[in-house]
C-alpha cells in the first residue's frame, strides 16, 4: 500500500487531472467511497461486536485516547510543531488527530500480538462509526476557520449519505451477502485501497496544479515525518502506561495499544473529501498519509514484539511498573 500511494502521488505530481476528467474522477470517488462503508458494514460481524462490546472500561480508554489524548497532544505541543511546519501542516497534524482509530490494521495488529481480537474489532469499529459525528463536531471547535474546514449542515449530511447510510445499508444486507463477502476479504480490500488511491489522486492532482511541491520542500518533508514519528512514539508511551496503571490484562493492553494509537486513513480521507475545501485538502492530508505510514512500520515491530514475550514475564513487569 505505501508504494501504490507513492505511485499514485508521483502519477498525479506527472499527470495530474484537470478540467472535465477531474470533475468525472470526483463522481467516480464519491461512488467508490459509499461502496467501501457498504461492505465494511456487511462484512462486520454482530457475535464479533457482542463478544466485545460488554468491555466497556476498555472501550472508554481506546476512546479518549483516540479522541483526547490526540488532540491534547497536538494543542499543547503546537508552539513546537509550527517551528519546523507551516501552518498549513500543522492543521493537517491536527486534522488527524481528532481522526478515529483504524479497524483493519488495529485489528490485524492486536491479532498478531496475541491480544483481545473480539475487543479490538468491537473498539475500532465503534471508534470508527463515532468518528463519523465527533470528527466533524471537534474539528469545528478545534481547528480555525481560516482552514476552511467547516461542520456545516451540508457537510453532515453529505457524510451521512456518503458514508452512514452505505454501511448501515450494509449492516442490513449482511444477512444475505455477509457470508459473500466473508469468502471474498480480496474484494473488500481492494474497494478499500481503490477508493483511498482514488482520493489521493484527485487531491493531489488538484494540488499539483495549485503549485503543492512549491510550497513543501524536501526539508519540511523531513520534518513532518519527524513530527509524525515523535506524536506516535508520545501516544505509544501514554496508552501502555495507563493500560497498566488501570489494569488490564496483557491481551487486553495489546488491544488498547494498537487500537488507541492507530489513527483511520481509511476513514480519514473521505471525512477530508468532505469537511475540508478542495484548495486545503492535499496539504490537511499529507500529514494524514505520512502518519499513516509511520504507524504501520512501528506498530509491526511491536507486534512482532508483544508475539515474542510469554505472558508470563509481560504480567511480572506489569505488577512491577504497578509497583
Amino acid at each position: 500500500m505505501t508504494l501504490m500511494l507513492l505511485t499514485t502521488v508521483a502519477a498525479a505530481s506527472l499527470f495530474p487531472a484537470q478540467g472535465s476528467i477531474a470533475a468525472g474522477l470526483k463522481y467516480v470517488t464519491v461512488f467508490m467511497i459509499g461502496l467501501l462503508f457498504f461492505l465494511h458494514g456487511a462484512k462486520l460481524s454482530r457475535a464479533a461486536v457482542i463478544a466485545g462490546a460488554t468491555h466497556w472500561r476498555l472501550h472508554l480508554l481506546v476512546l479518549l485516547c483516540t479522541f483526547a489524548l490526540f488532540p491534547v497532544l497536538a494543542l499543547l505541543f503546537e508552539p513546537a510543531i509550527l517551528l519546523l511546519l507551516t501552518p498549513e501542516l500543522y492543521l493537517g497534524i491536527l486534522f488527524l488527530c481528532l481522526l478515529p482509530s483504524t479497524v483493519q490494521s488495529s485489528i490485524a495488529f492486536t491479532a498478531a500480538a496475541r491480544g483481545n481480537v473480539p475487543a479490538a474489532v468491537c473498539s475500532a469499529s465503534l471508534s470508527s462509526l463515532l468518528g463519523i459525528f465527533l470528527t466533524p463536531l471537534l474539528v469545528s471547535l478545534a481547528m480555525p476557520a481560516a482552514a476552511g474546514a467547516s461542520a456545516s449542515v451540508d457537510a453532515v449530511l453529505a457524510i451521512v449519505y456518503q458514508l452512514l447510510l452505505p454501511f448501515i445499508a450494509g449492516q442490513v444486507a449482511r444477512r444475505w451477502i455477509g457470508g459473500w463477502v466473508d469468502s471474498h476479504k480480496s474484494l473488500v480490500k481492494a474497494v478499500d485501497q481503490g477508493s483511498i488511491l482514488l482520493v489521493v489522486f484527485s487531491a493531489f492532482s488538484a494540488a499539483v496544479v495549485a503549485g503543492l511541491w512549491s510550497k513543501v520542500p524536501l526539508v519540511m518533508l523531513g520534518s513532518l515525518i519527524v513530527v509524525c514519528i515523535v506524536l506516535l512514539a508520545l501516544v505509544i508511551a501514554t496508552v501502555t502506561w495507563l493500560a497498566r496503571r488501570c489494569g488490564f490484562s496483557r491481551a487486553d493492553e495489546v488491544t488498547i495499544v494498537f487500537c488507541g494509537s492507530n489513527k483511520s486513513l481509511a476513514t480519514g480521507i473521505p471525512l477530508a473529501h468532505v469537511l475540508i475545501p478542495a484548495a486545503s485538502i492535499s496539504m490537511i492530508v499529507l500529514p494524514l498519509m505520512l502518519f499513516h505510514q509511520v504507524q504501520l512500520l512501528v506498530c509491526a515491530v511491536i507486534a512482532g514484539r508483544y508475539a515474542r514475550r510469554t505472558p508470563q514475564a509481560l504480567e511480572a513487569r506489569i505488577a512491577a511498573d504497578r509497583a
